[in-house]
């Protein structure tokens, strides 16, 4: 019988002043889906976190959202041990309603947490109730074991925004015991450093904490609707004071929690958040701070490097912060979730080495080289990484043509945001990682025999002072594929003539066609690729393929290991 999957809660972001529509909202917006006009089939309705879980052939999942009740006072609740946890009179679970949806256990159930039907409004109660509710969780393992007769293996979480902040919370609460309590998270555009625009005016974070007393005293002085208006206020200036920008306190979570169990999806795509004021205040911002008058790297509210923790994955989605189709209402993060929170495979791209041959500044000017890659698995009609220079997120600027030097970025999220270097290049991880993802072997290759196939978008650019900026260098598009065994194959092809199934429908047609002769001079259109055990500092043993064009030489090597042992190269 299968593993089911863990109890999956799902934790909304921040309400702003007025939350009465949050707490109308049956789902906390974690079912509000995108129509994409321009596709079709599966991909032209996209219906939401919650109903695409549930709809799922591979990780179904039930409601279990109305099993527990949210309170702003205490309620009656028999049955309590003595003494009382935390918030067990206001995250309360309802017996009866237990009974019916969980009939065929915990294991595979979806939970939203409904932290704005809690009072008072802060961070840290939130992450009491989320506590509570963790261990309401873990109780109905216990008491409703299902068919599967699995135990307690904790729950997962799906965090949007403010939402990560709660969680970072909950595990500080939780000290040791969230390793156990706590399987995986991955948080959706979640400010861990803070939100940088809200340097201006200068200080504004800093003085929350003084404006909170003075609106508390303020309330009490007002009558009827504007005391009303006050206190929303007030509720609301506590939480803002999380987003504080010059703070270090994301880094204690890593001390009770492995960063690796995070993932952090981050947004790169200010252009269509709604509101304007924080996508300016956020360019203005990067002015100050070097990143130029053209910069912004955020999701239009909240920067790249804020949303970013060191030592955790990470990856880009081409979506802005809210609203409509964006980091919580698109596809890709149902998409992204599902394979990190279930995959069966790790996959990591580094670049091995690299040559421009053509471009580069003249005189006095510095170069500045950019790359950046996309990933696209087949059956997907959305990247699951995607790096442009429309989105500001590609690496760079190397002034070197062989694309060396620079950072980690896991070194330089040590720092404040504040102290953030727009103009240093920061690979995603030693070796110069590029991307690393998840993968699902028993689902991807059940249905295609001619191996898993992924399409690989590799750009390489300049800015150039002489105002020709954004220069393309390189845009090519490959594709991968690999197929399973002992041992594994991995082909690159330049086309896709040979991904056709009826055409080369099994390994030994697709290594035929790799290892046909050809005329001197034309390129391969089917690479197969090197087995390699590393060279300088990639130590993971691996596949090294070549990328080259017009102005453009580069080895890039790939591995694929297994999700639950890193240091076993397999598929």
């Amino acid at each position: 019988m299968p593993v089911l999957p863990r109890p999956l809660i799902l934790v909304r972001g921040f309400g702003f002043f007025d939350v009465e529509d949050e707490q109308g909202n049956a789902y906390q917006g974690f079912n509000d889906g995108t129509v994409y006009p321009d596709r079709r089939g599966e991909s032209y309705i996209y219906e939401g976190f919650v109903l695409r879980a549930l709809k799922s052939r591979f990780y179904q999942y039930t409601d279990a959202t109305n099993v527990v009740a949210y309170y702003g006072r205490d309620v009656q609740v028999p049955g309590l041990p003595d003494p009382e946890p935390p918030h067990a009179r206001r995250v309360v679970l309802d017996q009866d309603v237990a009974k019916l949806r969980l009939v065929g256990g915990v294991q595979g159930t979806i939970w939203v947490y409904r932290y704005y039907d809690l009072l008072p409004r802060s961070i840290r109660n939130y992450a009491e109730g989320l506590v509570r509710l963790i261990q309401l969780v873990e109780q109905a393992t216990a008491d409703h074991p299902g068919t599967s007769g699995e135990g307690w293996r904790g729950v997962d979480i799906v965090a949007h925004s403010m939402g990560g902040l709660i969680v970072n919370e909950a595990i500080r609460s939780l000290g040791p015991s969230s390793a156990t309590q706590i399987n995986k998270v991955i948080t959706l555009g979640t400010p861990h450093r803070g939100i940088r625009f809200q340097a201006i005016p200068p200080g504004l974070l800093h003085a929350l904490s003084a404006t909170y007393e003075k609106v508390d005293e303020l309330r009490r002085m007002l009558p009827g609707s504007r005391k009303k208006v006050a206190e929303k206020s007030k509720d609301a200036l506590e939480e803002l004071a999380a987003f504080d920008y010059d703070n270090l306190k994301y880094l204690d979570v890593a001390e009770v929690f492995d960063p690796e169990r995070v993932l952090t999806v981050v947004g790169t795509n200010f252009r269509t958040y709604g509101v304007k004021v924080a996508t300016a205040a956020n360019q203005l911002t990067n002015l100050a701070d070097g990143g130029g008058v053209g910069g912004n790297h955020s999701d239009g509210l909240v920067m790249q490097s804020a949303a970013q923790l060191p030592g955790s994955p990470r990856t880009f989605v081409h979506k802005c912060h809210g609203g409509r189709d964006s980091l919580v209402t698109s596809r890709e993060a149902y998409e992204i979730a599902m394979r990190f929170l279930h995959g069966t495979h790790r996959i990591a791209l580094r670049l091995q080495d690299a040559h421009i041959t053509q471009g580069g500044d003249w005189g006095p000017f510095r170069n500045e080289f950019y790359l950046g890659v996309s990933i696209k698995p087949r059956g997907v009609d959305f990247n699951l990484f995607e790096q442009s220079m429309e989105a500001q997120n590609c690496y760079g600027p190397f002034d070197s043509a062989s694309l060396e030097g620079g950072g980690i970025v896991s070194d330089a999220l040590q720092r404040p945001l504040t102290r953030w270097e727009y103009d240093r290049p920061q690979w995603a991880g030693p070796g110069r990682l590029l991307w690393e993802g998840w993968i699902d072997a028993d689902n991807l290759f059940q249905e295609a025999g001619n191996g898993a196939i992924f399409r690989l978008d590799v750009f390489v650019g300049e800015d150039d002072p002489g105002g020709f900026s954004d220069k393309v260098i390189l845009r090519k598009q490959l594709f991968v594929q690999v197929f399973p065994g002992n041992p594994p194959y991995l082909f690159v092809h330049t086309g896709e003539r040979y991904l056709d199934p009826a055409r080369c429908p099994d390994l030994a047609s697709v290594r035929a066609v790799s290892q046909a002769p050809r005329t001197e001079g034309l390129t391969a259109e089917v690479q197969l690729a090197s087995p390699c055990t590393g060279a300088g500092d990639i130590t993971t043993p691996g596949w090294d393929f070549t990328v080259n064009g017009t102005g453009f030489q580069g080895t890039f090597h790939l591995e694929v290991t297994d999700a639950n042992d890193p240091g076993r190269r397999t598929v």
